[in-house]
């Protein structure tokens, strides 16, 4: 199994019929997921111990799997070995993980991930784009610029949503007004 490389790879995390961003962490071929208690994938992963990692590239995606949720004609089940996994419809590959939780504290979840399928579907180059890639980072601040309104965390997402402006083409730009509507609808206002 090789679609993971070493880091943190961002994906969108699929359980029962629940998408979200998360990165997953590959340090030497350990595999690992942090997520914040109470979200419904550290949720669902607790009780069901497996979670897809879904390869996608489209920026609006990623915000949207941040702030709400997919119907359920977004999602395939897929039977491997007498499990039931979700996984995106529209995806270039994806890859099955049996999910144990590790440690466990008030605010986060360690989980360990053991592969046990994966299936490219329809492979695609991605030239690096900085505007994809700025599209990521200021969900990322922007998540937990809604939890606690840091000022730094609201330079962060300026600072990346610019940079998504400038380097960008229209689905980073879709992307953008996206996030911005989220974060005006979750705060009242911008950072």
């Amino acid at each position: 199994m090789g679609l993971l490389s070493e880091g943190i790879n961002e994906v969108i995390a699929t359980t029962d019929c629940n998408a979200a961003p998360m990165g997953i962490i590959n340090r030497s071929g350990s595999l690992h997921m942090v997520l914040f208690r109470g979200s419904h994938t550290a949720r669902n992963i607790a009780r069901d111990r497996w979670v897809v990692a879904n390869f996608v590239f489209d920026p609006v995606l990623y915000v949207r799997t941040t702030f709400d949720d997919l119907p359920p004609e977004a999602f395939v089940r897929e039977k491997i070995d007498g499990r039931v996994v979700s996984r995106l419809r529209d995806v270039e590959a994806w890859a099955a993980f049996v999910a144990d939780v590790e440690r466990s504290s008030d605010e986060a979840i360690t989980v360990r991930l053991v592969p046990f399928r994966e299936e490219v579907l329809d492979l695609r180059l991605h030239p690096v784009n900085r505007g994809f890639s700025s599209i990521v980072e200021a969900t990322v601040h922007a998540t937990r610029y809604i939890r606690n309104r840091d000022p730094w965390l609201g330079q962060l997402v300026k600072h990346h949503t610019g940079l998504a402006r400038k380097c960008g083409g229209p689905r980073e730009w879709e992307a953008l007004e996206l996030l911005n509507r989220y974060i005006r609808d979750l705060t009242g206002g911008t950072p």
